[in-house]
């Protein structure tokens, strides 16, 4: 499986591009996952023409190819990074790189929320009508206390995130899967 990690923010030092890079060594076993930097993109402007701006070309190709993204979400201000939110208005203006396409938010944060106020807002804008992004339901990752948790190296040391990463992972593998297949039969609930 072909996943691409998008790192929501420009900045030089985040604690979410080294997650999304520990996750590549990690579930290398079960996808292959390349880690997309957004520094090099320009801000979005309706006055820019799309097809003109090969970086975004570039990027929203990359996106398209993939089986599935997956976005590491920092929290500024209490919701996503400008930056993070110029890309997505990209991948959605005169494209629909993000249509259907099956979307795991993870994030961390130094507070005890690990982002999660920005993933509030992240999973708000890929659900609107431009992009139509498939997030899957009901779960995230969100990684409080970040500084604590990834070591000097960029490696995640907390066990219990270990965890929980790994078991959101399986789950956004198999929601790939189900969104590739169509989602198969709707059963019924037990008992009905």
């Amino acid at each position: 499986m072909k996943l691409v990690a998008i790192v929501g923010t420009n900045a030089e030092f985040s604690y979410n591009r080294l997650l999304l890079q520990w996750m590549r060594r990690h579930f290398s076993a079960d996808a292959e996952i390349e880690v997309l930097e957004i520094s090099s993109l320009p801000a979005f402007s309706r006055d820019l023409v799309t097809s003109e701006q090969d970086d975004v070309l570039v990027f929203a190709g990359r996106v398209e190819a993939a089986d599935g993204v997956i976005v590491g979400c920092p929290e500024y201000d209490h919701s996503i990074p400008a930056a993070l939110k110029s890309v997505l208005e990209w991948l959605s203006y005169q494209l629909d790189s993000l249509k259907d396409k099956p979307v795991l938010i993870i994030g961390g944060s130094y507070g005890p929320l690990g982002s999660a106020r920005a993933q509030l807002h992240l999973r708000q804008i890929l659900a609107s009508p431009q992009i139509r992004a498939n997030v899957l339901p009901g779960r995230e990752f969100l990684l409080g206390h970040v500084q604590k948790a990834i070591d000097d190296t960029g490696e995640l040391i907390d066990p219990s995130a270990i965890a929980d990463l790994e078991e959101c992972f399986v789950e956004f593998m198999r929601y790939v899967r189900a969104v590739q297949r169509g989602f198969g039969e709707v059963r019924p609930l037990s008992g009905d």
